[in-house]
């Protein structure tokens, strides 16, 4: 995510993300030092979190120093980089994203603790018999709106004229533009996240043991705090917008509409069409922004109001509907191209045979 951000302010990273397959590999060669670096930022961070901790029965590492934060360091990173080939493995040798599938495998072994675990509270009395059946139909209701908001486009109508050559007239197709309600994605409620973990983690590099006013800050934007919350939906908001205009970019599908001699009925071609355009996928990523939101703050209120254990909704359930139906659609892409290709097969041997 970072790297494709960096490929709209870096003019290296932009020439090579159009040379092919080979600026290709090269981008994915910089995003693999980058994730080292970070993946080693981090894992330092958790050493010395770690170190500061503190358990029933005293400090949790039981011989905290350098050694230990080098194996812990050494042992984060190569995790992280073993999970990272296994994803580059799959998305090369299997169907779908490996890396997007590793993470819907990691949020889906979750699932049945988690369920077990509410169902366990419910027996206990903990948790009212009304509130769970609350939380089932809500799963049902707010994964179908996920769906719905996922497949969601609005289709901007697009008008080819005719051409005439030689005494036959060609083109005066029509066609659409599809633009989706959502463009970002998961990217905003992630980046949002993301920041939001930044005072966690310096906290953890000092061990707990930094200024007065960091400890402040971390504590204000713990989760489920009003702070954190109205800090979240301003980042989810932002990111929405800030992301679509870096992935889409009215002026250049204006111009490219204008060179095929498309228009849209009714507004002038070029800097007219990339201004409506523009007005309409604004009016899409306030929907989208508002929806986002919705989403990602439900299980902020459900764990800090009602003191729901099950972590419902979020960035987890987004990608769990994203991943499964991205993976089903390309299923049935391939299922398909099998079935063509079977066809091509068939009618070669009957014209063999004739």
């Amino acid at each position: 995510i970072i790297i494709q951000l960096m490929t709209t302010v870096s003019p290296h990273l932009a020439q090579l993300k159009k040379e092919g397959e080979q600026g290709r590999k090269q981008i994915n060669q910089y995003t693999r030092y980058g994730t080292v670096i970070l993946a080693a930022l981090q894992g330092y961070g958790i050493a010395v979190g770690l170190e500061g901790a503190q358990s029933g029965v005293g400090n949790v590492v039981i011989d905290p120093g350098l050694f230990f934060r080098a194996t812990t360091v050494i042992t984060l990173v190569g995790g992280t980089i073993f999970l990272m080939w296994l994803g580059e493995q799959i998305t090369s040798r299997g169907v779908g994203n490996g890396i997007s599938l590793i993470i819907f495998s990691g949020i889906v072994a979750e699932l049945p603790r988690a369920l077990a675990g509410t169902l366990e509270l419910g027996r206990q009395g903990a948790i009212s018999t009304a509130i769970i059946l609350f939380l089932a139909v809500m799963v049902v209701v707010v994964i179908m709106g996920i769906v719905f908001v996922e497949r969601a486009q609005r289709r901007l109508l697009v008008q080819y004229p005719k051409r005439q050559v030689g005494n036959k007239l060609y083109g005066g197709d029509s066609s659409h533009l599809p633009l989706k309600l959502n463009t970002a994605g998961v990217i905003p409620p992630i980046f949002a996240s993301s920041l939001l973990l930044l005072p966690v983690t310096l906290a953890n590099f000092s061990g707990g043991q930094g200024p007065d006013w960091l400890n402040t800050v971390t504590a204000l934007l713990g989760h489920g705090q009003p702070l954190y919350m109205a800090f979240y939906a301003a980042g989810i908001i932002f990111f929405a917008f800030f992301y679509t205009a870096i992935v889409f970019n009215p002026a250049d599908t204006a111009d490219n509409l204008k060179k095929y001699g498309g228009f849209i009925p009714g507004i002038r071609p070029g800097q007219r069409t990339a201004e409506y355009i523009d007005y309409v996928l604004t009016r899409l990523t306030a929907v989208g922004a508002v929806y986002l939101t919705i989403v990602c703050l439900l299980p902020e209120i459900l764990i800090s109001q009602y003191s729901v254990p099950f972590y419902f909704g979020g960035t987890s359930l987004l990608i769990v509907v994203s991943v499964t139906m991205d993976t089903v659609s390309q299923i049935q892409s391939h299922l398909l191209a099998h079935q063509y290709e079977g066809l091509i097969k068939k009618s070669k041997l009957r014209g063999a045979r004739r």
